[in-house]
């Protein structure tokens, strides 16, 4: 990197790995070992990645953050895999106090066509229909079963 030029993706990424590696304690001599030891990466993969030349496979950030004891959407954010604030929107539930209308929810799914509406709706009122019937059963059957043990 030039002084004046931005820092690569896989610099920026370096530089959160090696804050989090600090902060769990893989400092010193042997800390790419061991870094290396509790993730389950080679350790040319640690080296080159604390050095600023590449990021590893996303398939091994799970691993990774455990051994950094950092959420793994620390490094999906350092990695640019993904935002701030999408991690933000993907992280952060949505609290309702209400149950949502067939409309919001199709709204929600990004469904616009008009027959995909109808389609939607339909198979949401069947499942409802089925989940009701299977309520209704489940509900006889254990009262059936109530009258029996109680003989």
């Amino acid at each position: 990197m030039t002084p004046h030029s931005e820092p690569s993706r896989a610099e920026k990424f370096a530089n959160v790995v090696r804050t989090a590696a600090e902060r769990a304690g893989y400092v010193g001599r042997g800390a790419v070992a061991r870094l290396a030891r509790d993730s389950g990466l080679p350790e040319t993969t640690i080296s080159r990645m604390l050095s600023g030349e590449r990021i590893p496979d996303p398939r091994s950030f799970e691993a990774l953050a455990a051994a950094l004891r950092i959420p793994i959407g620390e490094l999906l954010v350092g990695a640019e895999i993904v935002s701030a604030s999408t991690l933000h929107q993907i992280a952060t539930p949505r609290v309702r106090s209400q149950p949502i209308t067939i409309d919001e929810a199709a709204d929600e799914l990004g469904i616009k066509d008009a027959l995909d509406r109808e389609l939607f709706a339909g198979m949401v009122e069947r499942l409802r229909r089925r989940t009701a019937q299977a309520s209704r059963d489940a509900g006889s059957a254990g009262d059936e079963g109530g009258a029996a043990a109680e003989r």
